[in-house]
């Protein structure tokens, strides 16, 4: 049951989690592995994937009719539970996949986190014992731990204070950047999104930098001498914090980064004020937080 394609706004890449052993992070200059060929559906599971299927196909085709509220979809859900209800006696991996399709809903479309992981836990329960309810217990721990990491770091909120040392040896912790507006940037240069977003972020700095606004770069990569030659070549010049570990940074563990890049915007007192502002956004929250200090 792998195969269904995206509801097309995903935000949790689901279906990818549940197919890579815990801990996995797909970077750059991998490749995929070729597929084996997947057996032969039972009668009873091919009953389950083409009533499922059918009720994708709806959600799918609502979706792309920008139809994407609880409300809009509560048809959908009905039919989803109404499934469950059906397939209640099988206690089997496909049908499992019902109740992961629901949850991918709540989690991917409606934003209803809780909602879901209640419905991955009841799978877990239903096929307990399998490599399946592994992995959907591998993913709830991670869609929890996240969900305390966003509590913990919600805009409002004290960044968190850390006593690191920086890419060249030097001391970096919050404490220094007191007074100043802070942009805390997890990032890497082997990440798409990251590298298009630079432009944006070095001019930022360029034009604010002299008004009280700094950044401390957090770097997921694994490969020194490639950052270094990357920072220069795009003109970074502030303070970078690396450790080597790519996905296991020390830092981007310690403040549950799930996906990059990750920004926080603070005030001159530490507390988080926006969060990954993009493109022209994050010029114009400086402009009005630097103009309220002057």
């Amino acid at each position: 049951m792998t195969t269904f394609r995206s509801f097309g706004t995903a935000v949790l890449t689901l279906l990818a989690i549940l197919a890579l052993p815990a801990g996995v992070r797909a970077e750059p200059a991998q490749t995929a592995p070729a597929k084996a060929q997947e057996p032969a559906m039972t009668p009873a599971e091919l009953a389950v994937h083409n009533d499922l299927s059918a009720l994708i196909e709806k959600v799918q085709a609502k979706l792309k009719a920008g139809q994407s509220t609880e409300a809009a979809l509560a048809p959908e859900l009905k039919e989803f539970d109404a499934l469950r209800a059906k397939y209640a006696g099988d206690k089997s991996e496909s049908v499992a996949w019902i109740g992961i399709m629901e949850a991918r809903l709540y989690l991917e479309v409606l934003n209803d986190e809780p909602k879901g992981v209640a419905i991955l836990k009841q799978e877990i329960t239903a096929v307990a014992g399998t490599p399946l309810a592994v992995k959907l217990n591998n993913l709830v721990a991670m869609l929890e731990k996240k969900a305390a990491a966003d509590s913990r770091l919600a805009i409002g909120k004290p960044f968190p204070a850390f006593q690191e040392k920086d890419l060249n040896g030097a001391p970096l912790n919050l404490a220094a950047y007191k007074g100043k507006v802070v942009l805390v940037d997890f990032w890497a240069t082997w990440c798409p999104p990251c590298r298009a977003e630079l432009p944006n972020v070095v001019a930022a700095y360029q034009k604010y930098h002299s008004k009280g606004f700094d950044i401390i770069g957090v770097s997921l990569d694994s490969d020194r001498a490639k950052l270094v030659a990357f920072m220069k070549d795009n003109g970074m010049t502030w303070s970078q914090y690396f450790d080597g570990q790519g996905w296991q940074n020390k830092m981007a563990a310690a403040y549950g980064i799930q996906s990059i890049p990750s920004t926080f915007l603070l005030d001159g007192d530490g507390k988080i004020v926006a969060r990954d502002l993009r493109g022209p956004a994050l010029a114009a929250k400086l402009a009005e937080l630097l103009a309220a200090k002057s």
